[in-house]
């Protein structure tokens, strides 16, 4: 996939190889893995199999989620985008397509994941005709909860994981007008 994509500040392109290093120092962060899964990134390779996964997305799925650059400095700020979730089952449900983002927390608070989740909504509904985007987050990840709350998404429920961690499950379903 070469399709580059953008918002008003934020260049979105698909991983490649040379993206691991920016990725790693992101993923490394505990405190971007804090309502994640607790299990920062511990080496490089671990970056370069997971940017292989999300290639092999691309080409399975046609979309997976993409680098996000912002555009005034050309730096990588995290990743953005749709994931068809096919792998595994996520509060019941697996083939669903999946809107999600983590950004390096050097870039927090500056509206990014806003801009980004507008932009990838409206993508996947009017690009990509997906009929229903599901997302989940953390229960106590309020950021992000806020976030998907102002771009529209609607809260459906709170479920455990299999650990019983509490996670909140989100959709939007496409308006037909």
């Amino acid at each position: 996939m070469n399709l580059i994509l953008e918002t008003e500040r934020l260049l979105l392109r698909p991983f490649e190889l040379s993206d691991a290093e920016d990725l790693f120092i992101m993923d490394n962060n505990p405190n971007v893995h804090k309502y994640l899964w607790q299990k920062p990134t511990q080496n490089i390779e671990e970056s370069i199999e997971i940017i292989k996964y999300i290639q092999k997305q691309y080409t399975e799925n046609k979309i997976g989620r993409y680098v996000t650059i912002e555009k005034e400095t050309g730096k990588f700020i995290g990743w953005t985008g749709i994931k068809y979730i096919n792998d595994h089952v996520e509060n019941g449900n697996t083939n669903f397509y999946d809107y999600g983002y983590r950004l390096d927390e050097r870039f927090w608070n500056k509206g990014y994941a806003t801009e980004a989740t507008f932009f990838w909504l409206d993508y996947g509904f009017n690009q990509m005709n997906i009929k229903e985007m599901n997302a989940y987050t953390h229960a106590e990840n309020g950021a992000s909860n806020r976030v998907l709350t102002k771009c529209g998404m609607q809260f459906v429920e709170d479920y455990p994981d299999k650990d019983g961690v509490t996670w909140k499950w989100w959709q939007m379903k496409k308006s037909v007008q």
